[in-house]
């Protein structure tokens, strides 16, 4: 699963849908011991992140919005991937 971004030691990765299991449009965040499931609006759709690192974590798909909604569809569509700038 590629990393497409990555600050504050805040990682953030989004999986291509090789077999058609992915019916929601997500991301993977990691932070330290912490694992969470954002939808591409900043929902929570699993798991947890401490209230600051969440903050960030929505601020940035808020900034970010378009280009995660491109990244998902290419990435479904061919499989490919671009970083996204991190939250500064």
């Amino acid at each position: 699963m590629p990393i497409i971004s990555q600050f504050y030691g805040i990682i953030i990765q989004m999986f291509f849908d090789e077999n058609g299991q992915h019916h929601q449009k997500h991301v993977h965040i990691k932070y330290n011991e912490y694992k969470a499931v954002y939808d591409l609006k900043g929902k929570i759709l699993e798991g947890k992140l401490p209230k600051k690192q969440h903050k960030l974590v929505e601020a940035w798909m808020f900034i970010h919005q378009e280009e995660l909604q491109s990244l998902w569809n290419l990435m479904q569509e061919q499989g490919e991937y671009f970083k996204i700038e991190p939250l500064k």
